[in-house]
């Protein structure tokens, strides 16, 4: 194995610690190249689809990105909006927010963004942060529910990373905040925040990203921590087991996956009486394709349809203050023990600005 050229090293200089957020991921554009592009970085991931390689290549060559990128397009299109990718902008905003609050409480890092697949990739971010004399960095994956497909593969493509580098930092990773108190928190106060508003639904549904039912027999913890998450936040709301229901979404190939799926359960839910339904996707930490488009659009459509007569669907934690609180917290507890006391940086008071700013805060 050959390494990467370093420059040389450089006795004392100041060393920093970091903060990498990693999300799923987002094409560039909502065009069929580009979805192309990052279907096929996306679904060759050993992590994601493991059924034989060989066999798996020639569908997704042969069958799936001569077909999927044309309509994965249009659907990238119905949510797109003029700064871009929902999910790339709510990303971008977390890690900026993420490094006002760890510097209003004292701790002085660098918090950067990165994404799986598509840009900005996880070696280029690490690239620059070794490169800015950051020699401890913890990762933390905006992926609540631990699961090989996603939090191990953020963990691969560090590693990776790591394998051609000569002077390697010092990592850390994140690897589950299912049933962090937090977090749990934050979920609730979305919801109770809309119920105080609009009333209580005859339905909660929460909806997750399923993965192949295989995953949960081979051992991989994701749906128990799923079921958790769920269990934790209707006890945070006083809810019995009756007004609320666990679903699984965005299910691809005709292998069975983790059951219920969304979109039939609540198609029965309305042809059953069902006249309104509130939907969250406590999975989804930031706003993507999979919640306004697959659930604000097809899945509300097709409750309508059905016979529902009102359908909400609840934006994801976003940019929520008592998330990105929850978040600060989080990290902190995973950074104890690295030296990250001190004064705040330029970016982390840029970063409380933008937050007085977008609080609606009078300079």
């Amino acid at each position: 194995m050959s390494f990467a050229t370093e420059p040389a090293h450089q006795h004392g200089r100041p060393t920093r610690t970091a903060v990498l957020l990693c999300n799923l991921g987002t094409p560039e554009a909502p065009t069929p190249q580009a979805v192309r592009r990052y279907l096929a970085e996306f679904l060759s991931d050993r992590r994601v689809v493991e059924i034989p390689r060989l066999l798996w290549l020639l569908i997704l060559h042969g069958v799936i990105l001569r077909t999927r990128p044309a309509k994965s397009a249009k659907k990238y299109a119905s949510i797109w909006t003029a700064a871009g990718s929902p999910l790339r902008v709510w990303t971008e905003k977390q890690a900026l927010l993420l490094g006002g609050y760890l510097g209003e409480r004292g701790h002085s890092v660098t918090v950067r963004y990165a994404m799986r697949y598509g840009s900005p990739s996880i070696a280029s971010v690490l690239d620059e942060l070794k490169a800015q004399g950051n020699t401890r960095v913890l990762v933390l994956p905006l992926y609540p529910q631990y699961s090989a497909t996603t939090t191990a593969s953020v963990n691969d493509a560090v590693h990776q990373w790591a394998q051609r580098v000569r002077s390697t930092p010092e990592l850390r990773f994140v690897n589950r905040y299912h049933d962090d108190p937090g977090y749990i928190g934050a979920l609730a106060k979305r919801i109770t925040d809309h119920w105080a508003s609009n009333g209580r639904p005859d339905k909660l549904v929460l909806s997750f990203h399923g993965v192949p039912r295989r995953t949960l027999m081979l051992g991989d913890p994701y749906h128990c921590e799923c079921l958790k998450t769920a269990r934790l936040l209707s006890e945070r709301l006083g809810l019995g087991a009756a007004e609320v229901i666990v679903t699984f979404q965005s299910r691809l190939g005709r292998a069975e996956w983790l059951q219920p799926y969304t979109e039939p359960t609540l198609v029965a839910l309305a042809r059953q009486g069902t006249k309104r339904v509130d939907v969250v996707c406590p999975g989804f930490t930031s706003d993507c394709l999979e919640t306004l488009e697959e659930i604000d659009q097809e899945a509300r459509e097709a409750f309508l349809h059905a016979g529902g007569t009102e359908f909400n669907y609840l934006p994801c934690l976003n940019d929520q203050h008592q998330w990105i609180e929850a978040l600060a917290a989080l990290a902190i507890r995973h950074l104890q023990g690295w030296p990250t006391l001190g004064p705040a940086d330029p970016v982390a008071l840029q970063a409380q600005r933008q937050r007085a700013l977008a609080q609606g805060a009078t300079a």
